[in-house]
């Protein structure tokens, strides 16, 4: 009968069989498998002995050995990580006893920089160890493709999700409904939790949509709703999702966006309202390791909410005629999938 060896099942899997290689070849008491984005470096597998450093765990991308071994300001292996200047001047030095590392950038598909393949050792070794260079640059670029593959499929899965969701669909704005919205929240928040990922939800209400619907009727509040998934539609990328989550509210997943792009989201979104003389309050919050997607929206909406409220005082300041009167913002729940 002929020997068979499984597949690895999916990247985390690969990734932590192939530290745990690593770790019985050249030991050292730290492997890690990282992602970045550019402000965070987060652990999303280990292998560890003395450092205390977990899957999950969360540093500063500038600090680390990582970041300046990118730039091209320090070397891949350093069997004595003290006598580099790059990497004696890094904060983590400062923070950590590194006698030695190994550091090797992990890419996406397009070549840019998704993490590192990395490990560390309080103690210098033997100099030789620059010539495993080649093997250790082929390791990593093994794991990048496995990596391509899941995001390939991940992004699949991503489109067959929207594919599905025509039960989820609102029927006036062709948008999710809270529906959708919820599973669509989940799905991505499993991503973001898996890969590192980041993403940033962004909470809109509409301004005096109750005197539109009052002065001209309930078919131009419905043409007025329309507009406004139009206009969000055209702001968001074939990734983002895009739902109505309840009568005049709607709400967006920006998908692998930080505080800046998101702000950068925001002004595409009130420049199509405009084009259809709509104004809305807009509110966001980004997810982090500490925050999730859901309570990111949470935080969304009560920004949101927030500036609606110092956007009726300014009016009302002006003498205008506030057709908001102040009431409790309810809380966001989440509504049941079956």
């Amino acid at each position: 009968m002929l020997r068979a060896y499984k597949p690895f099942s999916d990247f985390d899997s690969a990734a932590q069989s192939l530290l745990d290689l690593l770790h019985e070849q050249y030991g050292f008491s730290l492997w890690m498998v990282t992602r970045t984005d550019g402000v965070d470096w987060t652990v999303l597998q280990s292998k560890q002995h003395t450092y205390g450093v977990s899957a999950g765990d969360v540093f500063s991308w500038t600090d680390s050995f990582c970041s300046r071994m990118v730039q091209g300001l320090g070397p891949c292996i350093a069997p004595d990580a003290r006598s580099v200047d790059a990497y004696a001047d890094a904060p983590v030095s400062q923070q950590l006893d590194i006698g030695a590392y190994i550091g090797i950038p992990l890419s996406r598909p397009d070549g840019s920089l998704f993490g590192t393949l990395c490990a560390i050792d309080p103690q210098p070794q033997p100099a030789d160890l620059v010539d495993e260079l080649p093997r250790l640059i082929m390791a990593s670029r093994m794991l990048s493709t496995i990596l391509a593959t899941e995001l390939k499929a991940e992004a699949e899965m991503r489109r067959a999700n929207h594919a599905e969701a025509e039960a989820e669909t609102d029927a006036l704005t062709n948008a999710f409904n809270r529906r959708g919205w919820d599973r669509m929240l989940s799905a991505e928040e499993s991503r973001c939790h898996r890969y590192g990922h980041i993403a940033s939800i962004i909470a809109i209400d509409l301004d005096d949509f109750k005197n539109v619907n009052d002065s001209q009727g309930h078919s131009a509040g419905d043409r007025t709703l329309m507009q406004v998934a139009q206009a969000l539609e055209r702001a968001s990328r074939a990734c983002d999702v895009v739902a109505r989550t309840g009568g005049d509210e709607f709400a967006i997943i920006a998908v692998e966006c930080d505080e800046f792009q998101s702000a950068q989201f925001i002004r595409r979104i009130k420049e199509n309202l405009s084009q259809f003389n709509i104004q809305a309050s807009i509110g966001t919050a980004t997810r982090s390791p500490t925050m999730s997607l859901d309570k990111a929206w949470i935080q969304a909406d009560k920004n949101m909410y927030e500036k609606k409220q110092n956007a009726t005082g300014i009016l009302r300041a002006l003498g205008h005629r506030d057709d908001h009167p102040h009431v409790s913002r309810p809380p966001i729940t989440r509504s049941p999938i079956v």
